[in-house]
């Protein structure tokens, strides 16, 4: 009996060692890889001229105004129905970069991103993401308190459908590590922690991934300026929602939008060792029919 007992206290223990293996191999590399830092409206204003900025809004909210200049890089223009049905998937690397070098927009360029967080959904976040994923190799900027902010300090906006800008060479990079899988998840288990971003009612309660804590997107900016949380601010929010920071996060939302908007807050925080599943709920959902 006893020589049975140790023999399952053995097994356990290399589950659980398994299972944290898995998880520091999923997640080892979670750090974005590139050089992603908050910058405020008045720096970004006074360095106009040599930074690319980059609008997450939907296209006709761009349209009726925006930064000089700004390229409309909506998720809803970049996102698509993939061939096993997952709704909100983001284009292939090549197809993205193709679209960069359109735009008049290099590898190596320096690019800000922005939104509004409300009409956007959070999109300046999974632009972000997309830029870590393709291995950007020139500095990503989050504009804190996006294009409202931009506008109540008075700075020009433009009105127009857009420009033609010569086009450049948009090299790829490709960091894996900044994508996980339902499966990856799944193996992973309990060695992870898993944050559900979408909203309480509608999304939540109907349904969730297993073991997942809930903390509504919405919780990662504040203010009428939709200014993300401080490191502090951020730490807190976590550890009082249950979140160990001594485990991997991966944020997680419906198709990757709101979750790159959390996961971006995160790594603007420095506090690292997460992952934005851009897959979210409807891959989950189809792999686990």
């Amino acid at each position: 009996m006893t020589a049975k007992m140790d023999q399952r206290l053995f097994n356990c223990a290399i589950r659980t060692t398994m299972m944290s293996l898995i998880a520091v191999f999923l997640l080892s590399a979670s750090a974005t890889g590139i050089e992603l830092k908050k910058i405020q409206v008045d720096d970004a204003a006074a360095d106009e001229n040599k930074l690319i900025f980059i609008d997450a809004r939907p296209v006709k909210v761009w349209q009726q105004s925006h930064i000089p200049n700004a390229r409309s890089f909506s998720w809803e223009s970049y996102t698509r129905v993939d061939t096993a049905g997952v709704k909100y998937r983001t284009f292939p690397p090549k197809e993205l970069s193709e679209a960069f070098g359109k735009m008049g927009i290099s590898h190596t360029d320096a690019v800000v991103v922005y939104g509004d967080a409300d009409t956007s959904w959070g999109g300046e976040g999974w632009v972000a993401w997309v830029f870590a994923w393709l291995g950007h190799q020139g500095p990503v900027y989050a504009l804190d308190g996006g294009f409202l902010l931009w506008q109540k300090k008075g700075y020009p906006v433009e009105k127009n459908k857009g420009k033609n800008f010569p086009a450049k060479k948009y090299q790829i990079d490709l960091q894996p590590d900044q994508h996980i899988s339902a499966v990856d998840i799944a193996k992973a288990g309990n060695a992870i922690t898993l944050v559900d971003t979408r909203h309480y009612f509608t999304e939540w309660l109907p349904g969730h991934l297993p073991g997942a804590i809930h903390i509504p997107w919405e919780k990662f900016y504040h203010g009428e300026n939709r200014q993300f949380l401080s490191a502090d601010e951020l730490k807190k929010l976590l550890t009082d929602s249950g979140v160990d920071l001594d485990q991997p996060v991966v944020y997680y939302c419906t198709g990757g939008i709101r979750s790159g908007f959390t996961w971006m807050v995160h790594e603007l925080a420095g506090l690292g060792n997460a992952k934005n599943f851009e897959g979210g709920t409807e891959e989950w959902d189809q792999t686990n029919k």
